[in-house]
């Protein structure tokens, strides 16, 4: 399994253009199998210079979105496989209690929000109100569950001959508990993450920030090193990067946290370019 990040910003950055190390995308990751299925997990800004890469020669293209809000898909109206006559593309996603998900994306691929709608585009498209549980793509084993964020929101866990990735990109596991991390069975998101190789998180905050966004849904960096840690987690990358965050702010946050880890597993920042190859690690 080899993933990529294209995008990790949590919006676009306002911090300037010494952003640029850490990346001012928003949240697109790629996933590549052994056989060579795609799945690209999330369609923010990132997801348009990822389908611009993409071998002409592919036949099939899955996107899974955590949820609609707009920085997770606002790149999908730009990228470029969904103009290609006849491509198979599948979009999966989370309904609402009232709306599937098409109806749900066709709010945002149509005027006034955007020129095209759904109904006319020319690729071969699938749109899929994600199952809750287990599901198979080509060569993966994926569970997908509800998890801790305002509206509907799923976390992804992707298994592959054994190697295991879990994507929770916007996570508050630690909203509404007394003691972080709690129980298993009490915290949200820690049968997706358990003993996974690598962790994709949410790690927008420092911890005096978290303090004044709690409910926002979203979590400190330490929040998610415990998490990481109570899931026993081989190797964290932090994610969602807040936008007012500049290249220096996030290597001190990141130091911090490397201190607060005491070797309990291995912390890495998410750098968009950044790709990694399971199980051997940062690729």
């Amino acid at each position: 399994m080899r993933i990529s990040l294209w995008g990790t910003r949590g919006s676009l950055p306002n911090a300037g253009p010494e952003t640029v190390r850490y990346g001012g995308n928003t949240a697109c990751v790629e996933v590549r199998g052994k056989a060579g299925s795609l799945l690209i997990l999330d369609a923010g800004t990132g997801i348009r210079r990822m389908g611009a890469q993409l071998s002409p020669d592919i036949q099939r293209i899955d996107v899974l979105l955590t949820h609609l809000h707009m920085d997770h898909i606002q790149g999908l109206g730009f990228f470029d496989p969904l103009y290609q006559p006849g491509l198979d593309v599948h979009v999966w996603g989370p309904a609402s209690t009232t709306l599937d998900l098409r109806e749900r994306l066709a709010r945002y691929l149509s005027p006034p929000l955007f020129p095209v709608r759904l109904r006319e585009l020319p690729c071969h498209l699938t749109l899929h109100d994600v199952p809750l549980g287990k599901f198979e793509i080509g060569e993966f084993e994926i569970v997908a569950s509800l998890v801790c964020h305002p509206g509907p929101t799923v976390g992804y866990r992707i298994t592959e001959e054994g190697e295991s990735m879990a994507f929770l990109p916007d996570h508050e596991p630690a909203l509404g508990v007394r003691e972080f991390p709690g129980p298993p069975e009490w915290t949200s998101g820690f049968g997706l993450a358990e003993g996974v190789d690598l962790l994709i998180h949410d790690a927008q905050y420092s911890d005096a920030e978290y303090l004044e966004h709690v409910g926002w849904g979203h979590s400190s960096i330490s929040q998610a090193v415990r998490f990481g840690v109570a899931t026993g987690v081989g190797q964290l990358v932090t994610f969602h990067h807040d936008p007012a965050h500049d290249d220096s702010t996030l290597d001190r946050l990141l130091k911090a946290a490397k201190a607060e880890c005491e070797g309990r597993l291995q912390l890495v920042a998410g750098l968009e370019g950044a790709k990694y190859a399971l199980p051997e690690g940062t690729g």
